[in-house]
């Protein structure tokens, strides 16, 4: 039964390993918790002198703790995301973002991708009043809903005035979300 055990952590450690050389190759968080599961319960089995079903219930018990503590410590270190930072959590998260026009912007149509718009930052554009073209920086005016956009261009200035502009904007939804009858110099 032994023979059993010592095979069986034999494959953990080989199937680990591979896991991990695959997230090495095409990263993406899709195998890395369970490989270095696997690699740990491999590890464990490989090292320790108990055989035979005990050691099977051993590398069983070994592979559930290192996963749970394997997720836990990624999720806590979140290397692909910053604590979600790289995705939106709805559309009104998308008012006072920057962007580029990637297809020619009208009051109709056009496509434009955003600096912080979440998994997949090309959204449908539409312009709040006449032609944007092709690489123009815009800023976001009106989210919409779904994954059409109301931008306008960016009529210049720094980073600082950026910020600026985007702090003004979230205060005016804000405003506008404490008493809907105001009316606001940006409206």
């Amino acid at each position: 039964m032994s023979v059993l055990s010592e095979s069986l952590s034999m494959l953990l450690f080989v199937g680990g390993a591979l896991l991990l050389l695959a997230e090495a190759l095409a990263p993406g968080a899709h195998f890395f918790v369970l490989g270095v599961a696997l690699l740990t319960a491999g590890l464990v089995g490989l090292v320790s002198p108990i055989g035979g079903i005990v050691g099977v219930v051993l590398l069983a018990v070994a592979v559930l703790v290192a996963t749970g503590v394997t997720l836990w410590g990624y999720r806590k270190v979140d290397i692909y995301g910053g604590e979600g930072s790289a995705q939106t959590s709805d559309s009104s998260s998308l008012r006072g973002q920057f962007g580029r026009v990637t297809e020619r912007v009208t009051e109709a149509d056009g496509e434009v991708k955003l600096n912080d718009g979440g998994f997949n930052p090309h959204y449908r554009a539409r312009s709040t009043g006449g032609v944007i073209e092709t690489g123009t920086e815009v800023m976001v005016v009106d989210p919409g809903g779904g994954n059409v956009v109301t931008v306008e261009p960016v009529a210049g200035g720094d980073q600082i005035d950026r910020e600026l502009a985007k702090k003004g904007q979230q205060e005016t939804e804000a405003d506008r979300e404490l008493d809907p009858d105001v009316e606001s110099d940006a409206a």
